[in-house]
């Protein structure tokens, strides 16, 4: 499968979104929230995570929109159909309305599911900020995802997870032009060889149990401290476009 890699240097030219580096296996579906995307841009097929918010929604990274989206819910090896997996469809992929493909400015996308997922023990959410609630320097957190083990290195085939820390908005903003600190999340120490990487984009950043950013992007080296969405950010629109869909009667 042709890794994310391609896809984040065609359309985020201020760097490239997560594999896990330096983590390490994560123990088999103790991130039941986990999901695992597959769709093709021009006939070509790329891999993003992502992460059930509702049972008929995922939240993902705006930059992981393709055609013919599935999502796998319930996986820990994506190369073998495992009892607990469910497959299904997106029905509507939609990224944000002010999404800028060339600074990765709010990289952020809901996917509405063909049907309602089925909560298991390997299936279920996770919870969501409240509004108010800050990510400050010094918190650890952790991401998780199949993306790439390392430069040059192939995808994960388990679901690999590593703990990241949370850095000052002054290290993002040095190091990236276009970091906009109110709706964005600068993590990993920068003396630490532990990253989110290429094709991780699109899975939580978790902090306490809550699903705090979405990996975004970062440097091509795989070096720290890389870009995530700020979900408290963006909490009335996610709520607004959930409920506009289940309106229409799409759900």
């Amino acid at each position: 499968m042709v890794l994310f890699l391609l896809l984040v240097a065609l359309l985020c030219p201020t760097g490239e979104a997560g594999k896990i580096i330096g983590g390490h296996e994560a123990k088999p579906h103790s991130r039941p929230y986990m999901a695992f995307l597959q769709f093709k841009i021009s006939g070509k097929s790329y891999i993003c995570g992502g992460f059930l918010v509702r049972e008929d929604f995922v939240l993902t990274a705006a930059h992981c929109l393709g055609s013919s989206i599935n999502v796998t819910l319930g996986a820990h090896n994506i190369v073998y159909q495992e009892r607990t997996q469910q497959v299904i469809p997106v029905r509507t992929a939609i990224p944000h309305p002010h999404y800028n493909n060339e600074t990765c400015a709010n990289d952020i996308m809901l996917l509405q599911l063909t049907r309602k997922a089925e909560m298991t023990d390997a299936v279920s959410l996770i919870n969501l900020p409240r509004s108010l609630e800050k990510v400050k320097p010094g918190m650890m957190c952790s991401v998780a995802g199949w993306g790439q083990l390392g430069v040059n290195m192939p995808s994960a085939d388990k679901l690999q997870e590593v703990d990241l820390e949370v850095q000052s908005e002054e290290k993002c903003i040095a190091r990236f032009k276009d970091y906009i600190p109110i709706r964005q999340i600068c993590a990993g120490d920068p003396n630490k060889r532990k990253d989110s990487f290429l094709g991780d984009s699109g899975g939580p950043l978790v902090c306490n149990g809550v699903a705090q950013g979405i990996v975004s992007y970062g440097k091509d080296d795989g070096t720290t401290p890389n870009v995530y969405t700020k979900i408290s950010s963006f909490l009335s629109w996610i709520q607004r476009t959930m409920r506009w869909y289940k309106h229409q009667g799409s759900a």
